[in-house]
């Protein structure tokens, strides 16, 4: 059974007791619950004794005690004979599992509706498919038609690419899990950005690999002398970054350092994943960088969950024809291949790509302005950056009350992602990452549910104790 210790707990519960006047005990509990509503304790993992966590938070075992017994009674942890408290999520509650989104505004993940176009797309895709019915359906690399759609992709924007460098996945965080079960052994280290895609973290983790954190910051970008020394002192097998419109900060990596950074790299031997799910989401009109692979050795990961519609599953990996092999290679013990039909409905939309690139971006451009604008208004202590592209702001809510703030939120009917949840050990409680892909009626109601939580933090928060968030 994973068990999280009273030092690792005590991180990520840094600031619970500041903005409440709640009583200390249900603070404490407030926090371990949304702790494990977003994943940062996983369920099924034995929390601290009560001693041992008392001991750390530096206050009386009585008041752990008080908040075990709440997170208990509220279905959130279960004592076990012999195992101590695990973390759960509750039983009894009424709700069906797949109605746990109803009356909820999601803006816990960046995502965008799906573009009309895939409903056209899916009925060529399914005229297409009897051509295929004759062969197996079990394909670890892709079908070849669109694998050269996706090459031709690649070329276009520089990269000169065939489509045997090319395996469709399904999806970017499929791609990520495999490109780390492949490239990382337990004890290897894997750089990875600070904050950074949650579900990257926990792939990485998942190999055993540790993590070696590189910032990146809305105002400076990337910390260059800090990601220099990481390749350097500690020759990670793999490093895992976001250099087009990362996530969450919407900053883009200089042409001078990618070239930079993936010299230290090759010198070290370390494999440079970059994941390029929002590469051509420019909101603002400029030069665009090229792929990173165009640089200098590298790994590219894209999808059209964030272009086209989450819900159609298709990503890919670029590498060098030898790691495609691998990958095939070590695929199957995860699965067997990408479903057919769908890789049909993504190379039919490639053939307009370049327009439905062009609607999103227009979208995004005024998703962008219309949240900036409105949370200027009703929150002008706020810093909300301005972000050239992709699909999140970074916003610096100036006090550590992100984690409290999340909390409240859901009382309003809000569901966000907490600032740490995209760093680790506990960081980034100034922060909160807001999506801007939503429509103005949706971000004025965000916007409304915000100001209401943001006044009520002095009250205490109440808490849904009926939802698990997700993050995107």
């Amino acid at each position: 059974m994973a068990s999280i210790s009273a030092r690792v707990l005590a991180s990520l519960l840094r600031g619970w007791r500041e903005s409440t006047s709640a009583p200390a005990y249900s603070a404490l509990a407030d926090r371990i619950r949304l702790l494990i509503l977003d994943g940062r304790i996983p369920l099924g993992t034995r929390i601290p004794a009560e001693r041992d966590l008392a001991a750390q938070l530096q206050v009386s075992r009585t008041t752990v005690t008080a908040g075990y017994g709440e997170l208990r009674a509220s279905g959130f942890l279960d004592s076990i004979r012999g195992s101590g408290s695990v973390a759960r999520l509750p039983t009894r509650a009424p709700i069906p599992i797949e109605n746990v989104h109803a009356g909820y505004l999601d803006f816990s993940k960046a995502a965008m509706p799906a573009i009309p176009a895939i409903g056209e797309a899916a009925q060529r895709a399914a005229a297409e498919l009897p051509a295929y019915l004759g062969e197996s359906g079990f394909d670890p690399i892709g079908l070849p038609v669109l694998r050269a759609a996706i090459a031709n992709r690649y070329t276009a924007r520089g990269l000169p690419t065939e489509p045997e460098q090319i395996m469709v996945t399904i999806g970017a965080q499929h791609a990520i899990a495999l490109l780390a079960r492949t490239l990382l052994a337990r004890s290897d280290s894997a750089l990875v950005e600070s904050p950074s895609y949650p579900h990257a973290y926990e792939a990485l983790r998942l190999t055993g690999a540790r993590l070696v954190p590189v910032s990146v910051t809305t105002e400076d970008g990337w910390d260059e002398a800090g990601l220099e020394q990481a390749i350097q002192r500690t020759s990670p097998a793999m490093g895992y970054l976001m250099p087009d419109f990362h996530n969450p900060t919407g900053r883009s990596m200089s042409s001078e350092l990618r070239e930079r950074m993936l010299g230290l790299a090759n010198a070290q031997g370390t494999t440079i994943v970059a994941d390029e799910t929002m590469a051509e989401l420019a909101i603002d009109a400029g030069d665009v960088p090229l792929p990173l692979a165009a640089y200098g050795p590298a790994v590219l990961i894209g999808s059209v969950g964030k272009t086209v519609w989450g819900g159609v599953r298709i990503g890919w990996i670029r590498a060098e024809r030898q790691l495609i092999q691998k990958l095939a290679r070590a695929r199957s013990a995860g699965d067997l291949g990408t479903p057919a039909l769908e890789q049909l409905l993504v190379k039919n939309l490639f053939e307009q790509y370049d327009s439905i690139l062009e609607t999103r971006r227009n979208q995004l451009r005024e998703g962008r302005d219309y949240l900036a604008a409105a949370l200027g208004e009703a929150f002008p202590d706020w810093h909300v950056p301005h972000v050239a592209g992709g699909l999140t702001a970074w916003v610096n809510i100036g006090e550590p009350v992100s984690s409290q703030l999340t909390l409240a939120a859901r009382n309003e009917g809000l569901l966000l992602a907490a600032g740490p949840r995209f760093g680790l050990d506990g960081a980034f409680e100034r922060f909160l990452r807001i999506p801007f892909g939503y429509s103005r009626d949706e971000t004025d109601r965000a916007v409304s549910a915000l100001s209401a939580a943001w006044a009520s933090l002095s009250r205490g928060p109440l808490l849904d104790q009926n939802f698990l968030a997700e993050v995107v």
